[in-house]
This record gives structure tokens, sequence and C-alpha cells, in this order.
């Protein structure tokens, strides 16, 4: 590991920069002070955060290996006896146990946060308050995709509890204050500030984690982060750390998205997540030159789940979602967090920008984790088997084409809704190819607009060179419907 040595600043220097710029004096100095003592707010708190052990039984390890000797060995039958009794030790169940921290949030009916990774494949969960006391816990319901749990004990005297803070109102380089259970150590107060909001750390579909300094380590999962009123807006989750311990990079699950998921676990045992129905891809550069959009931004539909809520022609593949409840949509990624966080059964207004028009449609919201059944079945594969005859190609940007054929689906093992033009080979130095268009992939649309012959993408291609366009915008399906947008350079 790298160190680095500070040293400290000349006397001389210091001093001179001190009486050329008083303002930038006071100003350092103020920064400097840092907040007042927190050892009142701590005090207040500590009793409200807890230490959570779990335990598990799993598999042993494999049997060790037993030794072998020669057939008709004279010491044979001595390592048999030897090993008769040791055959499958190894293999005996063991338990495993771990320690994470969390808060109670309902003092009267023992309800206690958490993060799912800390309790997740438990067989026991115990609850160790700052006073030693133990109690077993029960599981209410966990959501591994924001990582939250919620656990409840049977309180056998007053708990403390903590409030939940609006985290949405916090500010990069407020101050912030961590308490948990770090390597097992028991209650221990970290202070830090915010250091970045909305961060996406490939965790799960919904990040949007607060970034903090303050110190968190293995251990501290699942504990709060709260704000100098003592209220929390945040669970401390995850960390970035080469070495194991803090390094100043930690990741708290904001209120903002954690109060609607605990509620649901509180109330159902489970999330009810609101679900548009829709597969959607990030809006490129290049995707929004094509449709003609001022700057890319928002989430551009690729395809329509059968049977979901927008089948019904209210949101169509190729519209670009914007808006949606009141609430933009900058990035592919803010749209499932804001569906998400939408009740089920609700309608709501989505604007979204269709053939270069912006529109409002108004659509009514199904249920997320009803959408499983509904996706797997819209994604149903069909055996191939060899054409029976080579079909007629034509040349386009680096692509051969054909008409869509019984023989042609066989071989490619295409779905009989799929509807355009089929792919029968790309060139591997072309454009097309970079953007990873394959054999077997089927040109639905050229620019929003129906192609169903080799004609029609020639035509569409000659005509947007025409109006002066780079790039082809181009609807693929794969072999079972499911549909992707590209963007393919035509100089």
């Amino acid at each position: 590991m790298r160190k680095f040595r500070f040293r400290p600043v000349g006397v001389a220097f210091a001093a001179a920069m001190l009486m050329a710029s008083p303002a930038i004096t006071q100003t350092r100095a103020e920064t400097q002070q840092g907040p007042a003592s927190v050892a009142d707010l701590a005090e207040g708190l500590l009793d409200a955060v807890v230490n959570i052990s779990t335990s598990q039984s799993v598999g042993g390890a494999v049997a060790p290996p037993r030794m072998q000797v020669p057939d008709g060995s004279p010491f044979q039958d001595f390592f048999d006896e030897f090993f008769k009794d040791r055959d499958g030790e190894g293999l005996r169940n063991r338990k495993v146990s771990s320690l994470g921290s969390g808060f109670v949030i309902d003092a009267k009916e023992g309800v206690i946060v958490t993060n799912n990774h800390v309790i997740d494949g438990a067989d026991d969960i115990e609850v160790i308050f700052a006073d030693g006391s133990k109690l077993k816990a029960e599981l209410v319901g966990a959501d591994p995709k924001t990582d939250l749990a919620v656990l409840k004990v049977e309180p056998v005297k007053p708990l403390t509890e903590v409030p939940f803070g609006d985290s949405d109102e916090m500010r990069i380089g407020d101050w912030v204050m961590a308490i948990g259970n770090p390597f097992g150590l028991g209650g221990t107060v970290t202070v830090g500030i915010i250091s970045a909001r909305g961060r996406d750390i490939n965790s799960g579909p919904y990040d949007n984690f607060i970034q903090t300094d303050a110190a968190i380590n293995r251990g501290n999962s699942g504990g709060p982060l709260f704000n100098m009123n003592g209220e929390v807006i945040g669970i401390n989750t995850a960390i970035i750390s080469p070495s194991g311990g803090s390094i100043g990079i930690g990741f708290a699950v904001p209120t903002e998205l954690a109060v609607n998921v605990i509620n649901q676990l509180k109330e159902f045992g489970e999330t009810r997540r609101g679900w548009l129905g829709v597969r959607i891809q990030p809006v490129t550069d290049e995707i929004a030159e094509s449709l003609g959009m001022d700057k890319a931004m928002g989430a551009l539909v690729a395809g329509v789940i059968r049977g979901g809520p927008v089948d019904d022609g209210s949101i169509e593949p190729g519209d670009v979602i914007i808006r949606f409840d009141g609430k933009d949509v900058d990035t592919m990624r803010d749209l499932p967090r804001v569906v998400a966080e939408s009740p089920v059964g609700k309608a709501v207004d989505v604007t979204v920008i269709r053939k270069g028009e912006e529109q409002t449609v108004k659509v009514t919201l199904g249920r997320l984790e009803d959408s499983d059944q509904l996706a797997s079945a819209d994604d149903v594969d069909e055996p191939g088997s060899d054409l029976a005859q080579t079909p007629k190609t034509v040349a386009v940007l680096g692509m051969s084409l054909a008409e869509l054929t019984a023989d042609s689906r066989r071989e490619f093992g295409i779905s009989d809704e799929v509807e355009g033009v089929l792919i029968v080979a790309v060139d591997p130095d072309s454009a097309a190819a970079d953007k990873r268009i394959e054999a077997g992939d089927v040109i639905v649309e050229i620019a929003q607009e129906e192609v169903l012959t080799p004609a029609d993408v020639e035509s569409r291609i000659a005509a947007l060179k025409q109006d002066g366009r780079r790039n082809a915008l181009l609807m693929l399906s794969g072999k079972t419907g499911e549909l992707r947008f590209v963007t393919v350079r035509m100089d």
C-alpha cells in the first residue's frame, strides 16, 4: 500500500498569506472548526442502535482424504478399521455466525431495521442492545433489491426509537453521524460529511446511494446514518475498501427510497412495487440525434411486455419516456426507481416523445412482483432446423438482408410473431458489427417506420441519406421478439 508524507507549510509563507487575506483567514478558521461536539446527540441515540448476531447451519467441508494402500497389502485391514468410523466426519453441518447493525424505529412494537445481507439465510437472529440485553428476533420481511430488512422483537422493557428524516433535504457537505457495530466492537460513533448523492454502484436496480466519508467498516451494515437533528437519513450498506477497512468511501440507502420499502415490509411482509411493463434502454447521443432530440435524455422503450399494464397501445416501442407522474426522467436508470416507488394500481401521467412529438398518456400501474411470469411467457423460444434453400439477399450497410420465410424462421429459431427483414450475415468490419448486430436479428423499423422487405430497408436508408442524416436508427428484434434500438453510421 502506498504511503504519502505531508509536509507542514513554512511559517513565514503561512504568515504572509494570513496577513494578505484576512477574509480568507476567517473563512478557513470557521471551516476548520468543524461541527460542535456531538456528544449530547450521540448519547441520546446510542440506545436505539443495536447489534445483530445471526447464525446458520451450513454443510461441512469435504471429507478428509483417505490414505490409499496397494491392493493386497498386509496393512489393508488395519487402514480399513482405522478409517471406518472417520468417513464422513468432515461432512457434518456446522454453525456459522455473523454480526451486523440495526436500529429501532418502533419502541412499542419492537420493530427494527437492518440490511437484508445481514440476516440473509439466518436460522437464528439475536438482537443485542446497548445495555447488553439480548432478545430473539423474527424476520418480518426483506427486500434484496434495496438490501433492506425488517425485524421484530418482543420488548421486555421500554426501548428507545429513532425517527426518519428527509434525505432529500440533505446537501453535499452536510455533517452526518454513523453509529454501528464495526468488527463486533459494539456501539461506535463516527462523524463525517455527505460526500456525494445519487451514487450508482451497480448493486441493484434502484441504486441511489448517499456517499459519506464517516468511517463505516464491516459490521456497520444495517446501522443508521443520522443528520445533526438525530434523524435517520440513510441505512449504511456498503463500502469501497481494498484493505477491508474504511478508506472514507461508504454508502447508505437514502430514506427517500427506504421508508416506502420499510413500510411495505412492515404491513405486508413483502414489497408491492409499481410496474409499467416495458423494456428500456439508454438514450445515447446517436439515438437522440436520430430521433431529432436536442439532447440525450429519458428512457427509450425497447419493448412492451405482453399482458402488462401498457399492452394496450398507450406506450409503444420507440417512445422515449421523459417524465413520469410529474417527475423528470433524466436518464434510463431514473425510470425503474420512480415507477417502483409508485403505488400499485395508481393511474399516472407519462410524458413521451413519439416520432418527434411530445405526448402525455395516462397509464395504470401493475405490480412488479407479478411481472416475472408475464415476462417469461413473453420470451418463448422455438427450435430451429436447416434451411431448405438459400434466400436471396441484399447488401445494406454491411448487412446481408433477406425476407423472412418459414424456412428462415426455422433456421434461425425466429418466432412466428416477429415481423421484419432478416439479417442473414454481417460484415465483421462494418459499422453494424461494431454495434453487435448479428445474423438472426430482424430489422423491424428504420427511423420509426416499419420495414418488411429488403427493398423497404434500401428505400429508408436512401431517404435518410437524402435528408442529410448521418445515422440510421434501427429497431431490431431478437429471435423471441425482444426489441432493442441501435444506431448505425451511414457514411
